[in-house]
């Protein structure tokens, strides 16, 4: 709630039990392992982690993180995310009209283009702002009818690993979702090596420390460029000695570089290659957090008008997803099911908001200590984002050691 609403009012209900959700799945994780139930993760908490790194805050139409913004329609309304320069630089050919390089990342460029949305109707300039690959949903007025939020295909059956052996988990993924899941996995007894390019490293390096070594701490590091031949066979060897790999490029990414998800799962019983894109790999979609959250219709708190939406949260899809993620991963594992697991961020926001929300008798006031929520005879502070401490640092962008290499790729270790 501390993230949901305007910046300058108070804050609002998320449609839907998203909180309940993640507090759900993080008990389906600690009954798949007994470490996470011992280590006892705040897991509703999780949400707000990087806002609490950051230091964001609610903005209302604007994400916490400041790159997004939800815009009116002729016919209703869309969220837009540019966070990159390049993403400002297709702005012209999306809405084919000019616009001075000196607006983008501004607020004046912000009202160009929203000024120019609202002769435009929500479908085809979502569509071909997809096109262009920018981060572009519509906003529904009400949470999605429930969806699956994964597929499992390409299923195989189960192999045994040697006695002893943990988990090899090849982590490909970057920012937070994927990150958070695999940390997850790291927290349950898996050995996770995290893989980055050295040219491209995962973007979230560039933000707080903190919250980096949050995502990434105890796991090892192997910066390898794909595209060079070295570290190609070095990465084929890892790919093959791993149990599951996690990532989150859209699928053509690694196409191009001649990686096959289906075909490395049913190379070797057992095998997990968890897919994380915004949804579903069905699609070439862009998506962050914040987008596909509004895209799974999280985009009006109870209550508020059809004039009066919001951001739900700091890039709630991702934390959620994350969650998911580790969850399915740890219970194909655990029931000896290997395949490809599909899964998407919108539909995964949708799955969590999909019970209703009672919400007539919630009043939410000030109070001398901040904001309160009453339920009846029941008061409630409205918490801060919170985030756990890291347990160490991220490893390094560095090139794998030798004694690294060997150590993942030995047989039966």
């Amino acid at each position: 709630m501390a993230l949901t609403g305007p910046a300058a009012g108070p804050p609002r209900l998320a449609p839907g039990t998203v909180a309940s959700a993640a507090i759900g799945t993080g008990a389906l994780l600690e009954a798949l392992c007994p470490a996470l139930a011992a280590a006892a993760p705040d897991w509703a908490g999780l949400l707000g982690e990087r806002a609490a790194c950051w230091g964001h805050a609610r903005r209302g139409r604007v994400t916490a993180g400041g790159a997004g913004r939800m815009l009116r329609a002729r016919d209703g309304w869309l969220a837009l995310q540019l966070p990159r320069p390049d993403d400002w630089h297709l702005v012209p050919a999306w809405l084919e009209i000019p616009l001075d390089a000196r607006l983008y990342q501004s607020d004046r460029g912000w009202a160009v283009v929203e000024g120019t949305l609202r002769d435009r109707f929500v479908d085809p300039i979502v569509e071909r702002a997809r096109l262009l690959g920018l981060a572009c949903a519509p906003a529904p007025r009400a949470p999605l009818a429930t969806t699956p939020f994964f597929r499992l295909t390409a299923e195989t059956g189960s192999t045994s690993r040697a006695a002893g052996r943990p988990l090899r988990v090849l982590d490909l993924s970057t920012l937070w979702a994927g990150p958070l899941a695999t940390s997850l996995l790291a927290l349950a007894g898996a050995s996770v090596l995290k893989i980055e390019s050295p040219g491209r490293p995962d973007g979230a390096r560039a933000g707080p420390a903190a919250f980096f070594d949050l995502m990434n701490a105890g796991k090892q590091g192997a910066a390898l460029d794909l595209t060079d031949p070295t570290d190609r066979t070095t990465f084929d060897a890892l790919l093959d000695a791993a149990d599951v790999v996690v990532e989150s490029a859209r699928p053509r990414a690694l196409r191009q570089l001649g990686f096959d998800a289906e075909s490395w799962v049913t190379d070797r019983a057992g095998r997990v290659w968890l897919s994380i894109t915004g949804y579903g790999r069905a699609h070439e979609w862009i998506a962050f957090g914040d987008d596909a959250a509004i895209a799974a219709g999280l985009g009006w708190a109870p209550g508020a008008g059809d004039e009066d939406p919001c951001f739900c949260a700091d890039a709630l899809a991702d934390p959620l997803t994350g969650l998911h993620a580790a969850m399915l991963a740890l219970a194909c594992v655990a029931n000896g099911r290997g395949g490809l697991l599909d899964v998407s961020l919108r539909d995964v926001a949708a799955h969590s908001a999909a019970l209703p929300i009672e919400t007539e008798a919630v009043e939410i006031f000030a109070s001398t200590d901040g904001f309160v929520v009453r339920d009846g005879e029941h008061l409630a502070p409205v918490a801060p984002p919170r985030a756990r401490r890291p347990d160490g640092s991220a490893p390094p962008l560095a090139p794998p050691s030798p004694a690294q290499l060997e150590a993942w790729t030995r047989a039966g270790c």
